[in-house]
This record gives C-alpha cells, sequence and structure tokens, in this order.
C-alpha cells in the first residue's frame, strides 16, 4: 500500500532545516547520519524511539542506531528506556552544547600529555624539533584554559538569563 501522507508546509520546512543543519556540519566533518539524527531530535517536542527517528528521515531504525551510539558518547543525546518494552527513547539533553564540547575538550588534555612526553623525549625545547612540540603543547594547553574560560562564562550567561536551570524534554 502507497504511503500517501504529503508532508505539510512545515514538516517541508523542519525536513529542510534538518537536512541543511546536517549538512553544515557534515562539511565540518560532523558525521552526516549523525547530523540528520542530533537536528531531527532536536527539532521534535518529546523524545523519539529509534523507530520514530528513522520514520521521520525515511531510513530504517538499524540507520539510526550507529548515529544514536555516535551521539549518546559526545553527550549531545540522552538515551532512557521505554518503561514496559525493550526500545529506547532519545532526547536532548539541558546544554547539550556545552557539554559536548567540555566532554571532546579532554582530546586535548590527552595531546598535552602526550606532547609533554615527546619534549622530554627530544632534549627540551634546546633542539628544534623539542621547540616545535613544546609549541603545540602550549598551544593545546592555551586552547584547553580558554575553553574552560567560555564553559565558566557560558553557565553565567545561561543563569543569568534564565535558562540554568531548564531540564530539556
Amino acid at each position: 500500500m502507497p504511503d500517501d501522507h504529503r508532508p505539510t508546509p512545515h514538516e517541508e520546512e523542519v525536513h529542510l532545516f534538518v537536512e541543511r543543519m546536517a549538512m553544515a556540519f557534515a562539511d565540518v566533518g560532523f558525521p552526516r547520519m549523525a547530523g540528520r539524527v542530533l537536528f531531527t531530535v532536536m527539532s521534535a517536542d518529546a523524545p523519539l524511539t529509534a523507530a520514530e527517528i528513522g520514520e521521520r528521515l525515511g531510513v530504517s531504525a538499524a540507520a539510526v542506531s550507529g548515529a544514536v551510539r555516535y551521539l549518546t558518547q559526545f553527550a549531545m543525546l540522552v538515551r532512557e528506556p521505554v518503561k514496559g518494552s525493550r526500545r529506547d527513547r532519545y532526547r536532548m539533553p539541558a546544554n547539550p552544547w556545552y557539554e559536548a564540547t567540555i566532554t571532546k575538550t579532554g582530546l586535548y588534555k590527552n595531546f598535552i600529555d602526550i606532547a609533554k612526553g615527546g619534549v622530554d623525549a627530544l632534549g627540551g625545547r634546546d633542539t628544534p624539533a623539542g621547540e616545535r612540540v613544546a609549541e603545540m603543547r602550549d598551544f593545546f594547553l592555551f586552547v584547553q584554559e580558554e575553553i574552560d574560560a567560555l564553559g565558566e562564562r557560558w553557565r553565567a550567561r545561561r543563569a543569568a538569563t534564565g535558562h540554568g536551570d531548564r531540564a530539556d524534554a
């Protein structure tokens, strides 16, 4: 039986938003399906199951599973069980951009630690190679400090605008 559902203008606008944002994120290295899933959940008023996400995107629930796994690892989605079912629902956490940024920046600490060992192995800053690695370490240390300070300013701004305590659904 053919699907006779025709999207309303609003549904079409939401679909275009989801696809455009997913493409924009993909352009900077974010997995495209993860972007599609993220912005589908973001545009929903309530949590969605993988099947519901897949239905909105026109893909199978199996195609959604890798994307939700990726997004939950970076705290961009929260997985919650559906009572009396083996299914899960996915929703945006409160303040996902901050959470994902802070989670992702553990990467910088790793770079800093490895570079420190590299500087030592290369004889310190007294060698050209040691200086290059030290410069990289110093840059990542600076970036980490700036991200930490930016996070503090973001939390203060959210609190000042009354959004700091909001729990997303």
